[in-house]
């Protein structure tokens, strides 16, 4: 009887591992949603259409609304920017739970447009967007998956160290 006891709790742990929502995945992980902060200019946040919700650029701004400032390459490592780019990917989750109500409504991240604010010899874009790829993936399992560009800029709004955009694909 404890053995089947003890097989009964493993089998229901995994499943509960399984079955968390994505809500459930970022308290997990210690992460709560912020609020949405404001657009910066004349824009607004995101738009939907269809199955198809668009979400403007988005930086890392932490709590106080103060940005992860400087460029890759001179003023920021790579672990820095990998870091500034997973905070990016929050504040885009907290627009997407505005934009369609409940992340579990998400059916795939398609496309994301990383940009990483960096000196000219900079080469590791890819890696400091993969702080927001990886979030992604831990957040939706495989609907986080996405395509992706991870592309140099000379500057960005703000000194930003980086600005990201996505397309998802969510339950009508």
């Amino acid at each position: 009887m404890k053995k089947l006891f003890s097989l009964f709790m493993g089998c229901f742990f995994l499943f509960s591992l399984i079955a968390q929502t994505p809500e459930d995945k970022l308290k997990s992980m210690g992460i709560d949603l912020p609020a949405p902060t404001n657009p910066v200019a004349n824009y607004v946040k995101f738009v939907r259409t269809g199955n198809l919700v668009f979400l403007s650029g988005h930086g890392p701004s932490n709590s106080e609304g103060k940005y992860t400032a400087g460029k890759l390459g001179k003023d920021l490592s790579i672990e820095e920017g990998y870091a500034a780019a997973k905070l990016t990917g929050i504040n885009l989750l907290s627009t997407l739970k505005v934009a369609v109500g409940d992340l579990s409504k998400v059916k795939r991240v398609v496309k994301v447009l990383g940009m990483v604010n960096s000196i000219d010899s900079f080469t590791d874009q890819p890696k400091v967007i993969n702080g927001f790829s990886d979030l992604m993936v831990a957040v939706f399992g495989d609907k986080g998956k996405h395509a992706r560009s991870a592309v140099g800029m000379v500057s960005l709004p703000m000194n930003m160290a980086v600005e990201i955009e996505m397309i998802v694909e969510v339950e009508n």
